[in-house]
């Protein structure tokens, strides 16, 4: 019997011919989709010497997506191969994320440009929903794509649109028309304090007073800022609340390697402090990572950054190489990470799952990532903000930090105000302030002409109060009894200009569209939930049983909380809620 070998394309391929006979034991090529050698040569090149690792998958899909203005069908095939990973698997994670565009074998690329217009909450009340539509009817579809996008974090100027990677807050069409004319469409990297700006103000002494300990003298000072946390009241500042002190601990029992992941994918609508911090004072920023990566003896840290960042993915690029340079850090011991749309990264074991290159669903817990993590280590996962304020604690004293708190609340926080005040931005403000002194004293009072209504305490999921509820203290555990919580301290002020059921309906649609679909509870009942509220009159009792089974069953906080504006409205604005809608 004979061997003959095939080539096409890159790879060999053999079958086996009776001598003879002529009759083939096996067809002359391999069965699927056939790996394009030009393809494969294209993908080679452009990840030159990048490392072709399983976890930068992500990583690579945004080199093609950036590169072809979308992921064509033959690209992935190559990459699959070069990865040596099945190709469902690299098409369910490019399709997971909402900022790759895969484009299917004979179709057109879609249009270069995209222009996202954000219509989450803020956006919505600044009247985004009339500039998509004029959008769509002033540019050609052609050359420019217009897609109504989630949250951008620009919430204290609305409404916000992302240009190609170039962002305009406030945007008007005439304003996106010129900018497309410009074609200069790069992210616009504001003034910020860099390295040598940072280290004149004693930056990194803290840092390096710590590195320079012996081993002995390192465990002991460990131990103490665990103490300085907890006596400062340090919490994590992403949402959930958790006692940083008590979570450095539980990593630290844990056998070595660990890992610090830090969650940069802030994307709660009305939540934009991450960003205040790392556009202004990154390397504040970066001391506390390595202050945090040292702590727990991690094995290396990742910071993954919310795609919608691209201005601060070019000064943390920058910077990480400054400190790399200056001998601060080994190089790539902090290595930043690039998410793609996904508001499901916020939950810290979707956002791991999305560093390991994979699609960001939640796991099931136990375990907890504390001991089963990254790469399957434990892992410390700290929110931006709590690694900020790291050096005012251990330098100022924890007990300093802890007087600036109000009504038995302890330390400053960065409040994310947006909505119907005068002035809307990220604002530093004790924790225990009330919403009415956020706006009054911090905020310049009302927007002319508003008087408020109601507020968000905690962004999207965090419920919604009246304003006869405007002097509740507001910090983690003071909101709960009243079916709401502070969350990401993002505080949207509603006005009585605004329709409290079309805010509703505005937040439940975006827990519709950013539903990982993984639990039935919240893939179903966010788009059931939906549909129901979108009718002129509401089912109270379905959506209440709806509601519930939400809370109870979904896998984590995005399904559980989803419900809280809505059971919100039913339960302090019922003549709203149960009101007709108003006719569009």
């Amino acid at each position: 019997m004979a061997t003959i070998t095939v080539h096409e394309g890159t790879r060999p391929l053999e079958r086996m011919v009776h001598p003879g006979s002529g009759r083939r034991r096996a067809p002359p090529y391999n069965k699927g989709r056939q790996l394009d050698a030009a393809s494969l040569r294209e993908v080679e090149a452009l990840l030159g010497d990048r490392p072709r690792r399983r976890d930068l998958l992500l990583e690579h899909l945004h080199l093609l997506n950036d590169h072809w203005h979308g992921l064509h069908a033959r690209h992935l095939h190559a990459l699959a191969e070069i990865l040596r990973l099945p190709m469902a698997e690299v098409y369910e994670v490019a399709s997971f994320y909402a900022h790759f565009d895969i484009v299917p074998d004979g179709e057109q690329t879609p249009a270069r440009t995209v222009v996202r217009v954000c219509d989450s909450l803020p956006c919505s009340l600044a009247g985004a929903g009339a500039l998509i539509a004029e959008l769509a009817e002033r540019l050609d579809p052609a050359e420019v794509r217009v897609t109504r996008a989630p949250c951008m974090g620009r919430c204290a100027e609305v409404p916000a649109v992302e240009v190609g990677h170039r962002h305009l807050a406030p945007a008007t069409a005439e304003g996106v028309e010129d900018l497309l004319r410009t074609g200069q469409l790069d992210p616009i990297v504001p003034p910020y304090l860099d390295l040598a700006t940072y280290r004149a103000g004693d930056g990194y002494r803290l840092f390096q007073s710590l590195r320079s300990l012996d081993p002995t003298a390192a465990a002991e000072r460990a131990a103490e800022l665990l103490r300085d946390l907890d006596a400062a009241g340090l919490r994590g500042m992403g949402g959930a609340g958790f006692p940083t002190f008590r979570k450095w601990d539980l990593v630290r029992r844990e056998p070595r390697p660990r890992y610090l992941v830090v969650n940069a994918d802030e994307g709660e609508p009305g939540t934009f402090k991450d960003r205040y911090w790392l556009e202004r004072d990154p390397h504040r920023f970066l001391e506390g990572v390595l202050i945090a990566a040292w702590s727990i003896e991690a094995e290396r840290a990742y910071v993954y950054l919310r795609d919608e960042y691209p201005q601060v993915r070019e000064i943390l690029r920058r910077e990480i190489a400054a400190v790399e340079a200056a001998g601060l850090a080994p190089t790539g011991y902090v290595e930043l990470r690039r998410g793609a749309g996904a508001y499901i990264c916020g939950e810290e074991s979707a956002m791991i799952e999305s560093v390991e290159g994979k699609r960001g669903l939640p796991r099931h817990r136990p375990p907890y990532v504390a001991q089963v993590g990254l790469f399957g280590r434990p892992t410390l996962v700290n929110n931006v903000e709590t690694l900020v304020w790291l050096r005012e604690i251990l330098e100022g004293g924890p007990a300093r930090f802890a007087a600036q708190g109000r009504r038995g609340s302890k330390g400053l926080r960065s409040w994310s105000v947006s909505g119907r005040v005068r002035e809307p931005g990220v604002k530093l403000a004790p924790a225990g302030v009330t919403a009415r002194e956020l706006i009054e004293e911090f905020s310049g009072g009302m927007a002319p002409g508003h008087t408020l209504r109601a507020y968000l305490p905690g962004g999207a999921s965090g419920g919604i109060l009246p304003a006869s509820m405007a002097d509740l203290p507001l910090d983690f555990g003071t909101l709960e009894p009243h079916g709401c919580f502070v969350g990401s301290h993002a505080v949207i002020v509603l006005s009585d200009k605004d329709d409290l059921r079309a805010a509703a309906l505005n937040l439940m649609r975006f827990f519709e569209d950013e539903s990982c679909g993984q639990c039935t509870p919240c893939r179903n009942g966010t788009e059931k939930a939906v549909q129901l509220m979108e009718r002129e009159s509401w089912d109270r009792p379905l959506l209440e049983e709806l509601s519930q089974v939400m809370r109870d069953a979904s896998i984590c906080g995005l399904g559980q909380a989803a419900p809280n504006p809505l059971l919100s409205l039913l339960r302090w604005f019922p003549e709203v809620a149960m009101a007709s809608a108003r006719p569009a």
